[in-house]
Formats: structure tokens, C-alpha cells, sequence
């Protein structure tokens, strides 16, 4: 069964980095819109969409707040797209996971807004910003 496998969580002071890895298990992303998401552990919220990119990487959309901080990239040679994350805020302590769209013709931004499309996610993997 396609899979994917979330990496790169951790604990981290305010204002730092993180970069995290989403790899397919079983699934070739290089024909997949791949899109990150979180979800704040307690809040009650859904997944919200945090950033998404396209099979090629011409296309990538950003939620407003990860606009400036945050990196999406991917290497299909490595089967991993990756999501950079600077200037980390308390606030974005969550469980981040990943998701697949594949054979499906989507946007990215109806991948990340609307979660359109999606066949594949990851297990997650938490990223707690705290001094």
C-alpha cells in the first residue's frame, strides 16, 4: 500500500528552524501535488493547509501565515518533498503530516484550501516551538 513517511519533527526554541522531509513509501511523488498540513494538538481544529506544490515544483501556494518563513521544495530524484520552517512561533507547535494528491487533476491551492484530491497521507510528525 502507497505510503508516506513524515521526518524531521522535533523540539525547537522560538525563532529557530526546522526543516521536514516527506517521503514516498511504494508511491513515486514525482507524478503527485504534494501538500503539507498541521494540526494543533487540543485545539479542536481540523488539518488546516499550510503549503503545497505541484508534481514539477512550478506551483507552489503558501497559507498566509507561513508566507516568508516557510519553504516548500521537493526532489523527485530523492522521492521527497521537503518543507523548510524559519522563525518558528510558539503557535506553530502541531503534528505536521503530508499528503499526496496523484492522478487527480487539482490546483494547488484547491490541494491546500479544500484538501481536494487527496489518496495518500503520512503519519505525521510533531513539531513543538517552545523556550
Amino acid at each position: 500500500q502507497a505510503q508516506l513517511a513524515e521526518s524531521g519533527g522535533g523540539l525547537v526554541q522560538p525563532g529557530g528552524s526546522l526543516r521536514l522531509s516527506c517521503t514516498g513509501v511504494g508511491l513515486t511523488l514525482e507524478y503527485s501535488s504534494v501538500g503539507w498540513f498541521r494540526q494543533a494538538p487540543g485545539k479542536g481544529r481540523g488539518r488546516e493547509g499550510v503549503s503545497c506544490i505541484n508534481n514539477n515544483g512550478d506551483f507552489t501556494h503558501y497559507a498566509d501565515f507561513a508566507g516568508g518563513r516557510f519553504v516548500v521544495s521537493r526532489d523527485n530524484t530523492k522521492n521527497t518533498v521537503y518543507l523548510q520552517l524559519n522563525d518558528l512561533k510558539p503557535e506553530d507547535t502541531a503534528v505536521y503530516y503530508c499528503a499526496a494528491s496523484t492522478g487527480v487533476v487539482t490546483t494547488v491551492q484547491a490541494l491546500c484550501v479544500n484538501q481536494f484530491g487527496i489518496n495518500s497521507w503520512g503519519e505525521g510528525t510533531l513539531v513543538t516551538v517552545s523556550s
